[in-house]
């Protein structure tokens, strides 16, 4: 068949649907320009004689906007900032990131050491540990690295806060395939040699330099994302510490008979020349015949189609025609395979076709393999170049015939056609089919094209001798310990791909050709003379490993019962697949097989979090080494975060233009710098146009400053489902939020002057609370409850949400402008009661805050007026549910209805356009006596300056319907001109009308649940129901204002 590769079906890869109102949104904007320009030709009309007017409000538009404060104090690194400085008079993300990194590293405030004598000292609260997913060497941060630290960062300071021994190990991965692409690319650039040239060992000293200079850099990046790892744990995966490791693993698995040497199929780069994981293999799908731009190859290369062509029945006039999407394999075909029962070629079992470019009969073979359907019924069968096929090459005993050898050039004794590129031969072959009468026809054929992620080649199929991890065994306990509950996997959902991954699996090639990487400690073994036979590299018995070359020799004497000094041991070139020692990596970090004290503390680990792309490549490799190497699974816990994605829901791609640096999203980036960085980038310069299009559409005004903690917390309350849809706005949008959150404390704290200290460190109450200190308690205690649930569970978007709610909803729009006539008051008693219900809103609310915005809560809480002696927020308890023991669901239902009072007034002041500055008088009629309590509250929540209970009301009122239990009388005479008011709001309705009519007739035409998307018709019908509503207003408010004519 010799397609199978290409033809699998792959799941959608997250391509955006097309955008379907595109020419609605034209149609918009071609309306939208009309008006404009009328609008425009009215203002060119009448603005002549108001020329100076005009003048000074655009000098008032050009007004500069000020420039974001920066810190400016000389701090060095290490020391305390500065915070005796008064408070800029709006949050900076620069200002307020400043100084403090360094500060909490100097403190030894994210070592699990910090506040004991060693990490083995007994902590009743518990150990939490958990390893970093190493990022390569060779790169920078992406998004999707931020969203793994944001989440990260954000579990284990909350874990270092409630008290735990917390260790977050930080490292980074080797990176074999793209650190060896990036210092070869290096080389020929600046000396015009391969690795060949240079010699294995000034290759890998270059490659050390190179990772000594450039290899600090995701660190840095990691720092300025306020990751709290601890530093003087940090390792690298080719360390000598973990070097061990890996020989000590691999020697130990070959030991176990898990590993052992084959000669198989692997996907092979003729490119890098050399096996790569299937996780750097991108399933490309096509539509149909699509040419494609293929390393090596000045033409593009035809790709998406079906060719048909006849091989003649040996001793016959019959032909079989076979169909296939990679026509040169058929140099080597070794087979023809049709379905059993087929009655179509049953009259050919057992005979022969004769191949038409060298001297091979072709047996016709029946296996129930083959789709009947699918092509003419007839496959080919290429063993050596495609997977299925070598199944059935396996099953049928066929000949493996390799035609490519390691750089794609075809090998064998087949005239013309040897030593040409495979794609060249490609074409070469379709041609003499032609000439020998053998062509039928050429079909448009949707199919997948494997690429090399690194190389961007086509994955070719290669029969390699390689070494392979024996996997069934470890993929049994692997399972059982979903099964049985000793390992968790969260969410659920990915219990269903942990099982599919294990009961498929195969055997796992570790055997990479590259020269950078952990070389495999193993020796083909040869004898100086006849005592030992000559052996096979790809036999597995002539092969022994050893954790030093003399260990290997004993092996290998005691092995084949020849003396030591007659052996001739060499080492495999090769180096281990990445992933062997990403596998490793949570206890080889720890010096593993030493038993150190870290080992002992740290292993098992508490939990991995992780993308759910590495479930099986990463998660299921350290479980298996887990379990078989030290006998404990490596982790109790699995947390998969999902894969992030554009604002569109489009895999993060350069060409696309939306790959985005997380760097640019917390400094802001201009349009022009993102364009000048696809240059710098390795995108193919034929993409760059497109990108920078990407690029112009999605960030037309480049990316504004958002700063390290809205970008964290929006990572954070993004993170459900399978895909995150990362829309820079909302990133923005919480940024607003960090400003809400710095002038709210920057207000509360001129109410906490005066020498103000919290000495009330418990959650006893003092007794005199007022209604509204009540209620502030208990969303505070809602607060917590909810944070600490959604820690404990993952759910992190509860988390952030709790926070966000309580401090815009609860703190800022209503408890702050509560207090403000409370302070303004001399009721002492009162005063020092709201400034203590005041400062547990800050330090609690900064606390819940902290594992997410760790910058911004450390600058307020440092200015916070305590008399506790906590150095730092990063060590500071997190707020415990029990000690925050005030939630009162009476007291929140009461407030709740005093806020649907107060938005009911709010609302009938805005319909009468009454300024927040007048202040009316409101007549309440309610059954609910309780209300009494809050007229305080709901005098400034109304802005009315007066609120009475159950009288008679003064005439020229406005009356609102709060509830069947609660009516207002709202005092408009005397405040509003009941004729003007009319006028406008008559227009008002018009205006409303006649949108209601426009809507209501578009949605009533027959075609209207066809021709228009989902999303439109939603906002459609929001928009009716908002107009049908506001109209239902306007009605009463006109009858209102003509009662007061």
């Amino acid at each position: 068949m010799a397609d199978a590769t290409e033809s699998q079906v792959v799941e959608n890869g997250g391509d955006a649907p097309p955008q379907k109102t595109a020419k609605q949104l034209e149609k918009e904007a071609k309306k939208q320009a009309k008006l404009d320009k009328l609008k425009q030709k009215l203002e060119k009309q009448t603005a002549q004689p108001k020329k100076e007017n005009v003048e000074k409000k655009e000098k008032r538009k050009e007004k500069e906007p000020k420039e974001s404060a920066v810190y400016t104090s000389d701090t060095k690194p290490g020391d305390k900032k500065d915070i005796t400085c008064a408070m800029p008079d709006a949050y900076s993300p620069k200002y307020v990131e400043a100084a403090w990194y360094s500060w909490w590293e100097k403190q030894g405030y994210f070592k699990p050491e910090y506040g004991r004598k060693s990490v083995s000292e007994p902590n009743p609260k518990g150990t939490f540990m958990m390893v970093i997913p190493p990022p390569n060497v060779t790169g920078s941060l992406h998004l999707g690295h931020a969203l793994t630290n944001a989440i990260e960062d954000a579990i284990t300071r909350w874990h270092r806060m409630k008290g735990r021994t917390t260790l977050w190990n930080p490292g980074c991965d080797h990176a074999g395939i793209a650190t060896q692409v990036v210092v070869e690319k290096k080389i020929w650039r600046e000396e015009g040699k391969t690795r060949h040239d240079i010699g294995r060992e000034a290759f890998m000293d270059k490659v050390w330099k190179w990772k000594n200079e450039k290899g600090d850099r995701i660190y840095m990046q990691m720092r300025k994302l306020g990751s709290s790892f601890d530093w003087d744990r940090a390792v690298f995966t080719m360390d000598p510490k973990l070097y061990r490791a890996v020989t000590e693993a691999f020697v130990r698995l070959h030991e176990l008979g898990y590993i052992y040497r084959n000669n198989r199929l692997v996907n092979w780069s003729c490119t890098l020349k050399s096996a790569i994981s299937d996780i750097e293999v991108d399933k490309i799908e096509l539509p149909g015949r699509t040419f494609l731009s293929i390393p090596g190859y000045d033409e593009k290369v035809e790709f998406g189609v079906l060719v048909l062509f006849a091989y003649q029945v040996q001793d016959s006039d019959e032909r079989l025609i076979v169909a296939t999407t990679r026509v040169e394999t058929m140099l080597g075909d070794t087979a023809v395979a049709v379905h059993p029962d087929d009655e179509r070629f049953k009259h050919l079992h057992g005979k022969f076709v004769v191949h038409p470019f060298c001297a091979r009969k072709i047996p016709i073979v029946c296996d129930d393999f083959v789709e009947r359907e699918f092509g003419t019924g007839a496959v080919k069968i290429t063993p050596a170049h495609d997977p299925n096929d070598y199944d059935v090459g396996k099953r049928h005993d066929l000949p493996f015939i390799t035609i490519f050898d390691d750089n794609g050039y075809i090998i064998g004794d087949y005239g013309r056609f040897t030593g040409m590129k495979r794609f060249q031969c490609r074409k070469e072959i379709l041609a003499a089919l032609k000439e020998h009468g053998l062509y039928v026809e050429t079909q448009n054929h949707p199919m997948v094209v494997p690429i090399c992620s690194r190389s961007k080649d086509v994955v070719e199929p290669l029969i390699k001798p390689q070494w392979y991890v024996k996997c069934d065994d470890m993929a049994k306990r692997a399972t059982e310990a979903v099964t049985n509950g000793e390992l968790k996997i969260i969410p659920e959902q990915h219990n269903k791909t942990w099982y599919h991954w294990m009961e498929g699996i195969r055997d796992w090639c570790v055997s990479r050709q590259l020269w950078w990487g952990h070389r495999i400690p193993a020796y083909f073994v040869s004898c100086t003379d006849d005592s030992l036979p000559v052996g096979n590299e790809t036999d597995n018995e002539y092969w022994v490993t050893g954790r030093t070359q003399e260990e290997a020799l004993v092996k290998a004497a005691k092995k084949f019962n020849v003396p030591a000094s007659k052996l001739v041991l060499k080492q495999d070139e090769d180096v281990l697949d990445t992933w062997f020692s990403s596998g490793l990596f949570p206890f080889s970090m720890f010096g593993w097989p030493e038993q150190t004290e870290d080992l002992q503390v740290f292993y098992p680990g508490t939990l991995l979090e992780t993308g759910h792309d590495i479930l099986f490549f990463w998660v299921a490799r350290m479980v298996f080494f887990g379990q078989t190497l030290l006998g404990k699974l490596p982790f109790k816990e699995v947390f998969l975060h999902p894969i992030i994605r554009d604002a569109h829901g489009r895999k993060m791609s350069k060409s696309l233009g939306n790959v985005i640096d997380p760097m640019d999203v917390i400094n802001g980036i201009t349009l022009e710098d993102l364009h000048l960085q696809l240059y710098d980038s390795n995108l193919d310069p034929k993409e760059i146009d497109k990108a920078k299009e990407g690029q112009r559409q999605d960030y037309p005004k480049g990316i504004p400053e958002c700063g390290t903690d809205a970008l964290r917390f929006a990572l954070c309350a993004m993170c459900q489902g399978r895909d995150l849809n990362l829309d820079i706005l909302r990133v923005q949008g919480y940024r607003h939020f960090c400003n809400k959150l710095w002038n709210a404390t920057k207000f509360a704290l001129t109410y906490l002057a005066n020498g103000f200290k919290m000495t009330l460190n418990d959650g006893s109450l003092i007794g005199n609370e007022s209604p509204m200190d009540l209620w502030i308690l208990n969303r505070l205690a809602v607060m917590v409850e909810e944070s600490n649930k959604g820690f404990e569970n993952y759910d992190f978007p509860l988390v952030t949400a709790a926070c966000y709610n309580f401090w815009l909803y609860d703190l800022c729009d209503v408890y702050l402008e509560y207090l403000k006539p409370v302070f303004q008051s001399n009721d002492t008693a009162a005063i020092s009661t709201a400034q203590i219900s005041l400062f547990r809103c800050l330090d609690i609310g900064l606390k819940c805050l902290s594992p997410f915005m760790p910058f911004i809560t450390e600058e307020l809480y440092q200015r916070l007026p305590r008399s506790d002696t906590v150095p730092s927020i990063c060590v500071a308890p997190y707020p415990e549910p029990d000690v925050c023991a005030w939630k009162d669901e009476s007291v929140d239902q009461e407030v709740a209805f005093v806020q649907k009072i107060a938005k009911a007034i709010r609302s009938a002041r805005s319909d009468y356009n009454l300024l927040n500055k007048i202040k009316t008088e409101a007549y309440l009629y309610a059954k609910d006596e309780t209300l009494v309590k809050y007229t305080s509250a709901l005098c400034t929540l109304a802005y009315c300056s007066k609120i009475e209970f159950n009288v008679t009301p003064p005439v020229g009122c406005a009356i609102l319907t709060v509830s069947d239990k609660c009516e207002v009388h709202l005092l408009l005479k005397g405040f509003i001109d009941p004729s003007k008011e009319l006028e406008k709001i008559l227009k008002k309705q018009e205006q409303l009308n006649e949108t209601k009519t426009k809507l209501e007739q578009a949605m009533a035409a027959d075609d209207y649940s066809v021709k228009v998307p989902e999303n439109i018709r939603e906002t459609n019908d929001q928009k009716l129901e908002q107009t049908v509503t506001e109209l239902e207003r306007i009605v009463k408010a006109i009858e209102t204002l003509k009662l007061m004519e």
